[in-house]
């Protein structure tokens, strides 16, 4: 059976990927994006099957938020799966950023990667309960909010409360029977840390090399099957042993 499946931040890389993996399965995708329309429309250009939909807006506002909501539901007459993937980072090391500078990233970072998906949950979920259905809310986490980035401090501790959302979250929605669940890549090779990606990044993993976009969008298609159910509030490591925990 088809599924209406929400993913945010899906114009390149895991999103890409995550919304490829669905779409290759028989579900319909709305695929959202930001800013990059032309990277967008390339993506759902690429989706097999058909009812796919493109919709854009800014997470990072709660109005934004809730229109993207509002504009899935609408075109896909529902949400049955959420991928929050959405996601902003940008360097600000404390000992060599100023506090107007180290005040921004913290806010900008803070409203996208936690707020929005709290937002987009939020909305997504009430769709879900009010329709019945037994959905799936999957959340992009990552490595780093267990072994840390120094370089990254508010990316990091928005992925460590991402998973902590996801985990009440999958207390609270249960008895509607909805299941959520984080996936915690470690690198991933995307085209925003392409440069970042050297040997010994890849030697982090004993299997010499980083994930690809397509190792990830297995694991959150897998957490979101109706098999998966009893996996509701795990974070699944996705990181080829990088960091054990």
């Amino acid at each position: 059976m088809s599924r209406a499946v929400l993913v945010t931040g899906a114009s390149r890389g895991i999103g890409r990927a995550v919304a490829e993996r669905f779409a290759a399965h028989g579900d319909r995708v709305a695929l959202h994006y930001g800013s990059r329309r032309e990277a967008a429309e390339e993506a759902i250009a690429a989706l097999e099957g058909s009812g796919h939909v493109l919709v854009q807006g800014d997470v990072g506002t709660p109005e934004g938020a809730a229109a993207v909501v509002e504009a899935a539901v609408t075109r896909l007459g529902g949400i049955d799966v959420l991928v929050n993937n959405a996601a902003t980072n940008v360097a600000h090391p404390l000992d060599r950023t100023s506090f107007e500078d180290w005040h921004l990233a913290w806010r900008q970072i803070v409203d996208v990667n936690l707020l929005g998906a709290a937002h987009v949950s939020y909305g997504a979920a009430r769709n879900m309960i009010e329709r019945a259905v037994e959905g799936r809310i999957i959340h992009i986490g990552s490595r780093g909010a267990y072994r840390g980035e120094p370089d990254h401090p508010a990316y990091g501790a928005t992925k460590a409360a991402l998973h902590a959302m996801g985990q009440s979250l999958a207390v609270h929605l249960a008895p509607h029977g909805i299941a959520v669940a984080s996936v915690a890549p470690g690198f991933v090779a995307t085209e925003r840390v392409a440069d970042r990606i050297t040997d010994g990044v890849r030697q982090q993993s004993p299997f010499g090399r980083v994930a690809s976009p397509e190792d990830v969008a297995a694991a959150v298609h897998y957490l979101a099957s109706p098999e998966a159910v009893w996996s509701s509030g795990t974070v699944l490591d996705v990181n080829g042993a990088s960091h054990l925990r």
